[in-house]
């Protein structure tokens, strides 16, 4: 019986770190319990609840699926009637949302993402989870939280007014139609101004390509004029773009992406903001599967607190410190 209980969660992932009694991490949030992993915790005398363990798969990728579908229903009415729904934001989007983010793992949310064909809208379902996921990490509070999940959900609701023509381009777009892309921001700001009123939720629409050393738009905004929360929704925008496929591109190899937002830490991005999101994502990858720069598959296994982006692997049953091998890397979530 007692076997039972332990190995009812076989197979699903757990919600949260696990620790022992001594403090030390045992799982982390986001692994695929596997038989041995489930009786390691048991020589632990730790039990498992429903509250530890995230949802059947097909559970959350519905869940999932449900909330990138009420996205691009919001954007569409938003987009025939220049008015947001924000009675379905609040009342429909935003709980699908907070349920995803607090019933399924970060990892396992961007992988059902990346399977989803239209880009537009899963963007902003893994933006909204990313940020409130930083939001939380940095120790936000419930009100804050919420905030930087409707800014997060929103952020791009200005593209509505761009031409769907540029919007869905299967190729780069010229340096005019980039221009006019650009204008997103201020599109946003102006509905969200009409439906919100002035506000943080207003200006993350606006400032959420403002980077730290003024080298973003539509104003060049420095560090200090820049909100936080716009700061926040910056970095989980970036990274989930440059982990997408799109139409004209494919996906840039996953530790360049974590490389590219570490060094913009050095100017275009909050040095805060930043730490946190690379550690607890890496952390995040912990009895994670990765593939390799060589294609080879390897589980993660440890996170350097100083270098987070070449965490030790284990291959075919080698441990591998990535922070010593120049020549090899993570390429992507296996």
């Amino acid at each position: 019986m007692e076997d039972q209980l332990i190995l009812q969660w076989r197979g699903r992932r757990l919600s949260k770190n696990i620790y022992s009694e001594y403090g030390s991490l045992l799982l982390a949030a986001d692994t695929r319990l596997t038989e041995e992993m489930l009786e390691s915790l048991a020589d632990h005398r730790i039990l498992l609840t429903e509250d530890d363990v995230g949802p059947e798969e097909d559970a959350y990728r519905q869940w999932v699926r449900d909330a990138a579908a009420d996205m691009k229903s919001i954007c569409e009415r938003t987009r025939a009637t220049e008015e947001i729904p924000i009675d379905d934001v609040y009342i429909r989007y935003i709980p699908k949302l907070r349920r995803i983010l607090d019933r399924a793992g970060l990892i396992s949310v961007l992988a059902e993402l990346k399977e989803m064909d239209d880009y537009t809208y899963h963007h902003n379902v893994a933006v909204g989870v990313i940020s409130t996921l930083i939001g939380k990490w940095l120790g936000y509070d419930e009100a804050t939280l919420t905030a930087l999940s409707l800014a997060s959900t929103l952020h791009d609701i200005g593209k509505v007014k761009v031409p769907l023509s540029i919007l869905n381009k299967p190729m780069a777009l010229t340096p005019d139609e980039y221009e006019l892309m650009k204008q997103h921001t201020v599109y946003g700001y102006e509905l969200i101004l009409k439906t919100l009123g002035p506000g943080r939720v207003a200006d993350v629409a606006l400032q959420h390509h403002e980077r730290e050393d003024g080298s973003g738009y539509p104003f060049g905004l420095m560090g200090p004029d820049i909100d936080e929360l716009s700061k926040i929704v910056a970095v989980a925008d970036v990274f989930h773009a440059m982990t997408s496929r799109r139409i004209y591109k494919d996906a840039v190899p996953f530790h360049q992406v974590l490389e590219q937002i570490r060094d913009g830490s050095f100017g275009r991005f909050s040095p805060e903001v930043t730490t946190v999101f690379l550690r607890k994502m890496m952390d995040s990858l912990i009895g994670v599967e990765v593939t390799l720069s060589d294609g080879d598959l390897a589980i993660v296994v440890m996170v350097h607190p100083d270098d987070p982006v070449n965490p030790v692997v284990c291959r075919k049953g080698t441990f591998i410190d990535l922070s010593c091998r120049s020549d090899l890397h993570i390429a992507k979530l296996a």
